[in-house]
């Protein structure tokens, strides 16, 4: 069934094509999204908005005048003075960093900027680095609303170093905000705690962002179209659902600009359907990994990335030979232009493809493609374990506890 047409739930109605919620003024954490006793959840509207939101928020920061626009000049700047750019963030919004690197670094080689470093990095630990590398850069952060501890511990670090800092969020109120020197808001805030919108915004904002750098191009219908293929993949998804549920972990693999997926489709599986995930790069699973697999685990490949296609995925079936010689069965996210490199008998479980979106660069294409894709996965899963995912298990006292327990105090000595 399309996520797009059953939306009704009692009471309730969501239209995907509505802007959604933003974030409360004053600022204020969302609360826990209010359980469900089945579908529709959150987590499944979500999905089913991404087409709409794609078109609102490109069609906004693709302007001359964008926040995104103002981005793009403050990278264009640093990469000139010959600094670094760190693109940071925790969870969801960690993988959004990894996945935002790569659009921009596509688009800092298409525009000939001087050579630079741009890479992502765990949050925490770029709030350890020594204030030397800090402020030589841009500490460019995502958090979708704008409070997460470790987040906003590195933006203090990079402006108390006389970094540059800026933030990509939901919410231009929130605490981060007033930490960042650039900031490109997109308003519209995820309605779930698995979050889904939180991880497309981001790559949506860093795709704007591109576009200025380079100068050329209007990326806002091709990613619609983009988007809004791979969100109609439910029922196909829902196939390797029930086959991954009788399993009791699942392996994600994937190289390129499909590595940040894949470790989003892991954190959306542990998350969202409480089973035990995790990811890989292709290459690194063949490398001591498969000998704690056996058939009570799945394995999942993503092969979206079209720069390398035809060396990715023929290391991608070697994986696939390799899991099916101990029992391991598979399936794959692929882009319909590699579709036909892997055989159908390797990836028993089934498969998602999606589309190509070669009117868009190879990194964002891949990205903004396997996002509703994994998603749906995911949400599939964890309606066909019975479990609500938009709670992350909130509802349950140990799982509060635990996430009290983790929630950070402010560091010593950071003011």
């Amino acid at each position: 069934m399309d996520d797009r047409t059953d939306l009704a739930d009692g009471g309730h109605h969501f239209d995907p094509e509505d802007p959604l919620p933003g974030p409360p003024d004053p600022w204020a954490a969302s609360p826990m999204p209010a359980p469900r006793i089945g579908p529709p959840y959150a987590m499944t509207e979500m999905i089913a908005a991404e087409p709409a939101l794609t078109g609102r928020l490109l069609g906004r920061l693709v302007d001359r005048g964008s926040e995104a626009a103002g981005l793009a000049a403050g990278l264009a700047t640093i990469t000139l003075q010959g600094g670094s750019v760190r693109v940071v963030g925790c969870g969801t919004s960690e993988h959004a960093a990894m996945g935002a690197a790569c659009i921009l670094g596509d688009a800092f080689r298409e525009a000939k900027l001087p050579r630079v470093e741009i890479a992502s990095q765990q949050a925490f630990e770029t709030s350890l680095l020594p204030p030397a590398l800090l402020r030589r850069g841009l500490t460019l952060a995502i958090s979708h609303e704008g409070d997460t501890w470790a987040t906003n511990e590195a933006l203090a670090a990079a402006r108390a170093a006389e970094g540059r800092t800026a933030l990509i969020t939901a919410a231009r109120q929130a605490p981060g905000a007033s930490l960042a020197d650039l900031l490109v808001a997109t308003d519209e805030l995820d309605q779930s705690w698995c979050h889904t919108v939180g991880y497309l915004s981001p790559l949506l904002v860093a795709l704007a962002v591109a576009t200025h750098l380079v100068g050329a191009g209007q990326p806002t219908e091709g990613a619609r179209r983009l988007v809004t293929g791979a969100a109609g993949l439910g029922d196909q998804a829902a196939v390797i659902a029930t086959a991954l549920a009788a399993l009791d972990r699942v392996l994600i693999v994937g190289s390129g600009a499909d590595w940040p997926a894949a470790h989003e489709l892991a954190l959306k599986i542990e998350e969202g359907a409480h089973l035990p995930a995790t990811a890989r790069d292709l290459e690194t699973l063949l490398h001591g990994h498969l000998a704690a697999a056996d058939a009570t685990a799945g394995l999942i490949v993503i092969l979206a990335d079209r720069t390398g296609r035809a060396r990715r995925a023929a290391r991608a079936r070697q994986v696939l030979t390799a899991a099916q010689a101990i029992g391991v069965p598979a399936g794959t996210i692929v882009a319909a232009g590699a579709d036909a490199d892997l055989p159908a008998s390797l990836t028993p479980l089934g498969r998602l493809v999606i589309p190509d979106g070669p009117d868009l660069p190879a990194a964002a294409a891949a990205l903004l493609a396997t996002a509703p894709a994994l998603q749906l996965l995911a949400e599939r899963l964890a309606r066909t374990r019975g479990i609500d995912p938009d709670l992350l298990r909130r509802d349950e006292p140990a799982y509060r506890e635990a996430a009290a327990r983790g929630r950070a105090v402010r560091s010593p000595g950071r003011c």
